[in-house]
């Protein structure tokens, strides 16, 4: 197969990444693998490097552009992104291929959006959504939806770059609470950060490590951690490229979101034997169920300080979640089992059509 992903988001997160791990997967198994991205974005830089051609560019409609002018040269056109999908439907009727469309999302569709966002999906030939969550939606509206999970893979960790991390934030001897989190209100670190303040005053013998930057809130958790008086406890470390490095240091992760289709970041900690205590938002409850974790509620920093003080004290518990947690997320969240699923979607869809391949 020739297939044409799409993904035009600026920066590096959970999408950004499973889209290189379908390109590597289905390249690995022989099939012609293009990517359009956003010029000079993480995404276009990285799969340049790892050998792939990238067509880059710099506005939507020059995406848009190139699907009616090449789309037909491909056999699959996989939206990885919401504001992909948009470009490839409009364009389809030039370029007559089938649309695969990931959704990475569980936020409820708003009811005035519902007649325009259902136009996109309905002319989609697969709509694929990353867990049960992030499939409500789509199948509320009558959708047959399938799931995909992300998936993760691990990999050999730097000890210089984690070396320099326990330098830099002079992390020995302390326990380290983390988490991996843009600073937007999806993400609730306002909440993360209260619930640290809890923690903080009953004990003085760990430091939080916050992975992630740019969002809407990125000014009021700032001044918030400044008020509480936990500038020496709550470290904003900035962006890091590759922060699976820095699972190894980890005692715990901590995640805040309000809402969230699956959380690949939690899936990363269950893959590096990182114990996890996470609000039950969207597909969270999915990852961390059957006691692969400690769930709270959202928005109860309370819940959540007492589970990072549990995790970090109760260590037959501690032992027993990180147990299920890894022996889940190596049955489920495979990066060959996800890959391999996609390109039976993309076989499957060809062969309903056999005139569509070119």
């Amino acid at each position: 197969m020739n297939i044409l992903q799409l993904n035009f988001e600026k920066g590096w997160r959970g999408g950004e990444r499973q889209t290189m791990f379908c390109m590597e997967v289905f390249r690995a198994a022989g099939h012609r693998v293009e990517l359009i991205a956003r010029r000079g974005g993480a995404l276009a830089q990285r799969a340049a490097e790892a050998g792939f051609v990238v067509h880059e560019y710099r506005n939507p409609l020059s995406l848009a552009a190139f699907l009616a002018r090449r789309g037909r040269t491909f056999d699959i056109i996989h939206a990885q992104t919401a504001n992909t999908v948009t470009w490839a439907v409009f364009t389809r009727w030039l370029h007559r291929r089938p649309i695969v469309f990931t959704r990475r999302t569980a936020f409820p569709v708003e009811r005035g959006d519902e007649w325009k966002t259902g136009f996109k999906w309905r002319r989609v030939d697969r709509l694929v959504a990353i867990g049960e969550e992030a499939a409500r939606e789509p199948r509320r509206m009558g959708l047959d939806t399938l799931v995909i999970g992300s998936a993760v893979q691990s990999q050999a960790i730097d000890s210089r770059r984690v070396a320099g991390l326990i330098d830099e934030f002079d992390l020995r001897g302390r326990k380290v609470v983390a988490t991996a989190a843009a600073l937007t209100q999806e993400k609730d670190p306002l909440m993360l950060i209260r619930a640290i303040g809890e923690v903080a005053r009953r004990r003085n013998d760990f430091v939080f490590l916050h992975f992630g930057d740019g969002g809407d809130t990125e000014a009021d958790a700032q001044q918030l951690v400044r008020e509480l008086g936990l500038q020496d406890v709550y470290i904003f470390t900035g962006f890091r490229r590759g922060v699976e490095d820095f699972f190894s240091v980890m005692d715990v992760f901590a995640m805040s979101s309000r809402f969230e289709a699956l959380g690949s970041s939690v899936l990363d900690a269950l893959l590096y034997s990182v114990p996890v205590v996470s609000t039950d938002a969207g597909g969270l409850k999915e990852c961390l169920a059957d006691g692969r974790g400690i769930l709270v509620p959202v928005g109860d920093h309370k819940a959540m300080a007492n589970g990072i003080m549990r995790m970090l004290d109760d260590h037959t518990f501690r032992q027993q979640a990180v147990d299920k947690g890894y022996a889940y997320v190596r049955r489920e969240h495979d990066v060959q089992i996800m890959g391999q699923r996609y390109l039976e979607t993309y076989q499957a869809l060809l062969d309903q059509h056999p005139g569509r391949r070119k």
